[in-house]
């Protein structure tokens, strides 16, 4: 018996959406509103709990999205066989099989700061496309803002020179999500991933030490652990050595001790379980030239505790709480149509209208306050604008930042916040003004006409 294989090439793209994005399709098909323009923004409401500010990430995964989405035949007799098709308007199917993205995309830069509603991307194109592109646009930038932004925390907390690997391929919610993990995290200054398939695909050399399974396997086998270190350094030099599989304060004096004799030679070492302050304290005093790195469900507060308690540690392999976590609940609303403002103003999800630009402001290179405006407003004295046009009639108009040059981009970003933002326990909220004008629209567009709305 076969099974189905839920890979996604990049041929399947367009029917990777939610069912309501077709059927919503069909209805402007019908109703001669398809081919309106439109522009939906994506921004998150909230940061997550005890977050200061998001690394936006995901921008390159959209652009190859809107770049390769189509309707094959095979798609559209699939859908048709559903039968939940069987009363939509005739123009529906030639529409889907014409179709492919022809508008305008509007976004900050991979490795930029924001802040709740701030738009991270603005979709401006024909309504029925700009429709269908929510559902893979929210899930390709929530999951990798997430990674990209506990990546940044972790390399925050850990400091410049700690070496943080990418472990989280096993824990992450899927094989595609632990590609994107492993790229988020890169993009945010982590040093490598363990991912083989990730790394090559991205142009780097993977990193990893060994499991306890093999250390068990050569004990069971040879009886002794140390036949383990052996047999790995042999065909591996250098690599490191995972000590705390059965007694970890004695594999290190063994390891001392075979130093001292000539025997071997140890470059670094891991640690995976126990009182990581104590034992890299008694492994540094017994293997003082060895690195030392820790891992086993760590995350930006544990290593924070780690550091106030005297750990000496070298480098951190991240996975599960680096990939998983408070989500970022990203939302993709329409906010213009023709031409025309709108908004959402059901209680607690108000949306502010029309196309917006986020203007920062900077004195002496630290970001000290942001503008959320409208799109045709100017940058006032000491501002910068964050959204940048990356596609515009479907073609994309800047070439893709490397990994190098977005890791730099998110390193000078956090930089730039003040401490207060940064810290990991109730950090302060960063300033964000709503513009007199975004104000005034908001309150005209409004149909309680709300006077003005806080940030």
């Amino acid at each position: 018996m076969s099974y189905p294989v839920l890979h996604v090439p990049p041929e399947d793209y367009g029917l990777l959406t939610d069912l309501y994005q077709l059927t919503m399709t069909a209805c402007y098909v019908g109703e001669g509103l398809d081919e309106r323009w439109a522009s939906f923004e994506l921004f998150t409401r909230h940061l997550p709990g005890d977050y200061g500010y998001l690394v936006a990430m995901g921008l390159t995964q959209a652009l190859d999205y809107l770049s390769h989405w189509r309707f094959s035949t095979e798609h559209l007799n699939a859908l048709k066989q559903t039968g939940l098709f069987d009363h939509a308007p005739a123009e529906f199917w030639p529409r889907l099989a014409s179709g492919s993205f022809t508008g305008n995309v509007w976004a900050v830069p991979e490795g930029t700061i924001i802040f709740a509603k701030e738009p991270i991307l603005r979709v401006e194109a024909p309504l029925w496309q700009a429709q269908i592109a929510e559902t893979y646009l929210l899930n390709a930038i929530n999951y990798q803002t997430l990674i990209a932004t506990r990546a940044a925390r972790l390399r925050d907390v850990a400091g410049p020179t700690a070496k943080l690997l990418e472990f989280g391929t096993r824990r992450a919610f899927s094989p595609q999500g632990a590609m994107w993990a492993a790229r988020a995290a890169l993009a945010a200054g982590l040093d490598a991933t363990s991912n083989v398939l990730a790394a090559i695909q991205l142009g780097r050399k993977p990193a990893g030490t060994m499991a306890h399974a093999l250390v068990m396997a050569f004990t069971a086998m040879a009886g002794d652990e140390d036949e383990a270190f052996d047999a790995f350094q042999r065909y591996f030099p250098g690599a490191a050595l995972l000590i705390d599989t059965y007694d970890t304060i004695a594999a290190a004096e063994r390891l001392a001790e075979r130093i001292k004799q000539g025997q071997t030679q140890v470059a670094s070492v891991r640690l995976d379980s126990g009182d990581l302050v104590e034992l890299s304290q008694a492994v540094r005093s017994r293997l003082p030239q060895a690195m030392i790195f820790a891992s086993g469900d760590l995350d930006e507060y544990e290593i924070a505790r780690l550091q106030r308690a005297g750990a000496v540690i070298d480098g951190y392999g991240l996975g599960t709480k680096l990939v998983t976590g408070a989500p970022v609940n990203g939302v993709y609303k329409l906010v213009e149509i023709d031409g025309m403002p709108v908004m959402k103003e059901s209680n607690s999800k108000t949306t502010y209208p029309g196309r917006k630009q986020v203007f920062r402001r900077f004195q002496e290179g630290q970001a000290v306050g942001d503008r959320l405006a409208l799109m045709e407003e100017s940058p006032a004295p000491g501002e910068q604008p964050l959204l940048q046009r990356i596609m515009e009639h479907g073609k994309v108009v800047q070439a893709a930042d490397s990994l190098e040059r977005i890791a730099a981009r998110t390193a000078a970003s956090v930089a730039s916040l003040p401490a207060s933002i940064r810290q990991l326990e109730a950090p302060d909220a960063f300033p964000v003004e709503i513009s007199q004008a975004l104000q005034q629209l908001t309150a005209h567009t409004s149909r309680h006409r709300v006077p003005q709305l806080s940030a």
